[in-house]
């Protein structure tokens, strides 16, 4: 460790399921002319997936992937993951995080544009009813009889569950018009609710919420955050069917079983889900034909600058690696995020 400005002796392993970024390669190699960078493109959705020969890890010290990663015995020297997701999930049960002094950091930071567009998109859709327009379209069809079932978005309360970056630009696209990215001073809340108790997730859920948004990570703590006594909850006391429910988060934070029941029975007006549990959802699944449900196969942070954004991630924490200074994003090892 210490200050080491050029990275000399150092080795960037970029694992990435785009095309190698020659021009980005060029910049870091002039910024630190002492590290070594090699890059793959990743073929796969597969943590199994390796296209080079073992010995390609045994002196690598930076890494940059989705999901490919190494045991312990095959990356002794590796110091610093850069993970291109914002969860960590799928990396805390294996020992090259749980067992050794790795950092790992995640690309918090690089979904809040799209995702936020997506939350806002997929509730205004839902509300003016383009799924059921699109169908009478493809009937060639022209039938104005839902007309009074269509209710705007004035006046409705979202309750943001999770205000992380994702949930600041949400809270910013949805209230706001205004410069900038995101609410890093916390001044657009109404109301904040905080703690990890039942009691405290339920304070906010009886809050009289129009919109709730599912944006916490995945951890122990939060699987099945949101089950059949939640879902009751937020049909309690005259709110059956007020509440419109988006998971952009990881699909086993919210029970699916019970999130049908919710939608089946009425006690939520309808969800939008890019995420669920199982993922991929199966064929034939029961949620497929449950109705008022939006389904995407977890896209919605996808965005044509995806790439551009997680480079920068990775480019400032070389410089900080380089200067031994703390990386951003890094993961709590104890909490999982």
């Amino acid at each position: 460790m210490g200050v080491n400005k050029t990275l000399r002796g150092h080795k960037l392993l970029m694992i990435m399921p785009w095309d190698q970024p020659d021009e980005f390669i060029e910049k870091i190699k002039a910024e630190f002319p002492g590290l070594q960078v090699v890059a793959y493109r990743q073929q796969e959705w597969d943590q199994t997936w390796a296209p080079f020969p073992d010995e390609e890890w045994k002196d690598v010290t930076v890494l940059l992937t989705f999901t490919v990663l190494p045991t312990p015995e095959q990356a002794p020297k590796l110091e610093y993951v850069q993970l291109m997701s914002a969860g960590a999930n799928h990396v805390l049960d294996l020992p090259i995080f749980k067992d050794t002094d790795t950092s790992f950091s995640t690309a918090n930071g690089v979904h809040g544009p799209q995702i936020s567009e997506w939350i806002i998109g997929t509730y205004l859709a839902f509300q003016h009813r383009f799924p059921q327009y699109h169908e009478k379209q493809k009937e060639g069809r022209w039938d104005r009889s839902d007309l009074n079932l269509i209710d705007d978005a004035v006046q409705k309360t979202i309750g943001i569950l999770g205000y992380g970056s994702i949930g600041r630009q949400t809270a910013q696209g949805h209230l706001v018009d205004t410069p900038g990215l995101g609410d890093p001073d916390g001044i657009y809340p109404s109301k904040w609710f905080s703690g990890s108790s039942t009691a405290d997730l339920h304070a906010f859920l009886a809050s009289g919420l129009d919109i709730l948004v599912i944006a916490t990570p995945l951890t122990p703590s939060t699987e099945h955050l949101l089950s059949a006594a939640e879902f009751e909850l937020l049909a309690a006391d005259g709110r059956k069917g007020r509440t419109f429910v988006s998971n952009i988060a990881r699909g086993p934070v919210v029970s699916t079983p019970d999130i049908i029941h919710a939608l089946k029975a009425g006690l939520i007006r309808g969800a939008a889900l890019d995420v669920t549990d199982p993922e991929p959802l199966p064929d034939g699944h029961g949620l497929w034909n449950t109705e008022n449900v939006i389904i995407t196969p977890h896209v919605s942070g996808a965005s044509t600058r995806y790439n551009e954004r997680v480079l920068s991630i990775l480019e400032y924490n070389l410089e900080r690696l380089s200067e031994d200074r703390e990386l951003v994003n890094k993961v709590n090892k104890k909490e999982g995020y």
